[in-house]
């Protein structure tokens, strides 16, 4: 780079040293030709991803889809173990605490994405927003403890049992507003003569090491890519799984972070970036592929309802958005007052081959768009 990328100074604190990144609001610039090229590529792939999006009628039925994967396996990254089928079951009774607990924090991303959307047509990309979610995240959880929505006012770590055997031990606390000041100047300054996928990829190292937050920094800053990627007009909705591929390639991602930091080499974490968003778009395109597919030929198994077949399609619109459903949801979906006209509907799903029962419970029976749900397992 023609001005050497330093990512940091250590600062000596009381019995340890915390790490000190440098201020990012700045131009960069590289020299590793394979960074052009693979930017080139995710471009392209975006905007295959976007363009690809647009010709997919009502679009907005399988927004919500695309976010519970990403929620579910976002904090799969963070070991929380709630599977893709939980997340739709009408009954928990039967789990555990834990498991229950778990099942919260997927929902509460759920809420804190549609949350972050909502919120960023009024507010840009900030650490008042970034606080605002992370409260959502925190809310209801087993973390309440850690502070939600508060930048950490003391210093926390990665890996190990305290700050004598730490892996990284990230700025101390009163670095920080220097810090997130810089970062907020760096994300909105247009000034800049960087791409938006390298700034982001710079922008995602610095908030990963700055680590702000007690806990839950992870999330924040997975939430943060899909939000910048919305706010500069790159997608136009939460279509991308970035957390699926993180999630298989964890250890990568380490390694890059820490060569990141410990060699000044921000060139090979932007390489993985890119890498990244060009594996995640091809696997959202994928999905979107399938998706398409599966509804032309579910809707052509609606012709057996004859007259009725507007409420059909009723039912399975409302199936790509909600694929676990009962007699009840059927009814107000409807809005029936009939149990028996419902399941009949139910019944003729299951002689079509779109729903099939999911409990053998008699008094609280669930049927499952199964087709549809094994596309984003």
């Amino acid at each position: 780079m023609k001005d050497k990328f330093k990512s940091w100074t250590y600062k000596q604190q009381y019995k340890y040293k915390s790490f000190l990144p440098e201020n990012i609001n700045k131009n960069f610039y590289w020299d590793n030709k394979k960074i052009n090229i693979l930017l080139e590529k995710a471009n392209l792939e975006l905007w295959k991803l976007e363009s690809f999006s647009k010709f997919i009628p009502d679009i907005n039925f399988f927004i919500s889809m695309h976010i519970s994967k990403e929620a579910i396996q976002s904090s799969k990254i963070e070991w929380t173990k709630t599977e893709f089928d939980d997340l739709f079951a009408k009954d928990t009774s039967y789990k555990t605490l834990e498991e229950r607990n778990d099942l919260i924090e997927v929902q509460n991303y759920i809420r804190a994405l549609n949350l972050w959307m909502e919120q960023l047509k009024d507010l840009p990309l900030s650490f008042r927003l970034f606080c605002n979610i992370h409260k959502e995240l925190l809310s209801w959880v087993r973390w309440e403890h850690k502070n939600p929505w508060e930048i950490r006012k003391s210093q926390n770590w990665i890996w190990g049992s305290s700050l004598n055997d730490a892996f990284f031990i990230p700025p101390h606390q009163d670095d920080l507003p220097d810090l997130i000041n810089d970062f907020e100047k760096f994300l909105h300054n247009d000034n800049l003569e960087i791409p938006e996928l390298i700034k982001i990829s710079i922008a995602h190292y610095q908030f990963e090491t700055i680590h702000p937050y007690l806990d839950w920094n992870g999330r924040i800053w997975r939430l943060m890519i899909i939000l910048y990627l919305i706010e500069k007009n790159i997608i136009s909705s939460p279509i991308l799984y970035i957390s699926d591929f993180l999630e298989k390639n964890r250890w990568s991602y380490y390694d890059a972070l820490t060569i990141a930091r410990e060699q000044n080499n921000i060139e090979l974490f932007i390489i993985f970036m890119l890498n990244w968003i060009i594996e995640t778009c091809k696997n959202s395109i994928s999905t979107l592929e399938n998706v398409l597919r599966l509804k032309k030929i579910s809707e052509k198994k609606l012709i057996s309802f004859w007259k009725r077949i507007e409420k059909a399609q009723n039912i399975l619109n409302y199936l790509y958005s909600n694929p676990v459903v009962n007699y009840k949801d059927i009814m107000n979906l409807l809005n029936i007052s009939s149990p028996t006209t419902a399941n009949k509907f139910i019944d003729e799903f299951i002689k079509i081959w779109i729903l099939e029962q999911k409990t053998l419970n008699k008094r609280n029976k669930e049927y499952i768009f199964e087709n549809y749900l094994s596309l984003f397992r």
